[in-house]
């Protein structure tokens, strides 16, 4: 049995060029090797190509990194939530590439598997498909994408064994059994590395033969940043739960579903065990339960929204790549997410705004186009009064013709044979008003 080398996080950190490209484990803080990040910040290695899901928070991880400005680029699927990234891609300081999240998943996994690229409903019709091969693969638009690989990919597992065998915990699988494959060096930063024989080979998720060095690193609360909060009660208005009420009536017993961040997140404060519902969180969770009410982060899974939960009897964990094929194999059964435009042909805004910079996708576009039902709440209007409900979406496009189901604080749209169809009205709204603020063309067909 081979030794995997135990090193010093300054020597990991040597091993890392100007020019590499870097892969990084993680989502948010969970799972994130944040030491090794932090050690790298203090080199002076510049001209990095930077590949996750995120650059972190400001002055975190991959977000110390960019302050410093030792990232010539990034990769990733959400980088909205760092001001700091926004900021660098806006004034052109940092080239980046915008992936939707299980895309840049499979392609991080395919190069680790020596796979050149593969094709994807995902983003087809979209900004993001713009300059890229497209195909039709069984009567669907599909989009080429090449397989991603790295100089270098730091990762964070639970534990080790001398031998370099990797075991996760909880969602701290996310992308980091990807990147441990498709690096031509591996570094793993683990909890703790124990000796052959202590870890069960049933229980491991990463062989050791991807791994190259491990370096021992104790990880506290203080090193998760806000990532380490627990989820607080909150103040929701009527009109917010009354969408997401209406939305739990069309979740059936064993359903598999999956809530997007916002209105739709208060639908899982509703479902109780009796209603058999399996919440998936595309992140590496199926059997999402509600927010604990004490203890650390440290001792909780976390769902989409970086919150943490707890775990259901029968829960099961996996990797992100796993959960987008499960996502665009079609086996969720129903996706709740929220919109800022729906048209009346079924196609979705949902992730970006004119004037803003496109960097913030994240699993949205995957869900849209990969659950068997989509169902979009969102208020009725705009702030300034502008309707939502629309004849075509003028924002930049989620998925085309994939709603099923539109849930607003005024009434409810069902798509019935390709047609707009105006089904209910929610409690205090008339037919004349929402004639007034809708823009699309409906039917009505009122119960």
């Amino acid at each position: 049995m081979k030794h995997t080398p135990q090193i010093s996080l300054d020597e990991a950190t040597a091993l890392v060029k100007d020019g590499d490209i870097l892969l990084q484990g993680g989502f948010g803080m969970t799972g994130n090797p944040v030491h090794l990040m932090h050690a790298l910040a203090k080199t002076g290695t510049k001209d990095l190509t930077f590949i996750g899901n995120n650059v972190g928070e400001p002055g975190i991880g991959g977000g110390l990194l960019l302050r410093n400005g030792q990232i010539k680029k990034m990769i990733g699927s959400y980088f909205t939530s760092n001001p700091e990234a926004v900021k660098a891609a806006q004034s052109g300081q940092v080239e980046y590439e915008l992936l939707p999240q299980g895309t840049l998943a499979e392609a991080i996994r395919a190069g680790g598997a020596g796979i050149g690229g593969f094709f994807t409903p995902t983003s087809a019709g979209t900004v993001l498909a713009e300059g890229k091969e497209t195909k039709l693969l069984n009567g669907e638009e599909q989009v080429f994408i090449p397989g991603i690989r790295g100089n270098v990919a730091f990762v964070r597992a639970w534990k080790a064994d001398t031998a370099g065998n990797l075991q996760y915990r909880m969602t701290e699988q996310n992308f980091n059994r990807a990147m441990a494959t498709a690096a031509d060096l591996v570094i793993a930063e683990v909890e703790e590395i124990v000796e052959l024989g202590e870890l069960d080979p049933n229980q491991i998720h990463t062989p050791g033969c991807f791994v190259d060095y491990l370096v021992e690193a104790k990880l506290t609360l203080e090193d998760l940043g806000s990532s380490a909060s627990v989820s607080s009660g909150r103040k929701v208005s009527e009109s917010r739960m009354n969408m997401a009420q209406r939305a739990l009536k069309e979740l059936r017993k064993g359903d598999v579903v999956n809530l997007g961040i916002g209105i739709p997140t208060l639908v899982a404060d509703l479902i109780h065990p009796e209603d058999d519902i399996n919440l998936h969180t595309e992140n590496g969770m199926l059997g999402v339960g509600p927010a604990p009410k004490d203890g650390g982060a440290l001792d909780y899974p976390v769902n989409a929204g970086k919150i943490p939960v707890t775990a259901l009897p029968g829960s099961s964990y996996f990797d992100s790549a796993e959960s987008f094929g499960m996502i665009r194999g079609k086996h969720i059964d129903v996706a709740v997410m929220g919109g800022l435009q729906v048209d009346e042909h079924g196609d979705l805004a949902n992730w970006a705004v004119p004037g803003k910079p496109l960097l913030g996708v994240g699993g949205a576009m995957d869900l849209a186009s990969g659950a068997k039902k989509l169902i979009i709440t969102m208020t009725h209007c705009n702030r300034d009064g502008s309707p939502k409900v629309v004849s075509k979406c003028s924002l930049p496009l989620t998925s085309k013709g994939s709603v099923d189901i539109i849930i607003t604080d005024k009434a409810v749209f069902e798509f019935i044979n390709g047609k707009l169809c105006l089904t209910e009205l929610m409690p205090g709204a008339t037919f004349e008003e929402v004639r007034t603020l809708t823009s699309a063309n409906f039917v009505e067909k009122l119960k």
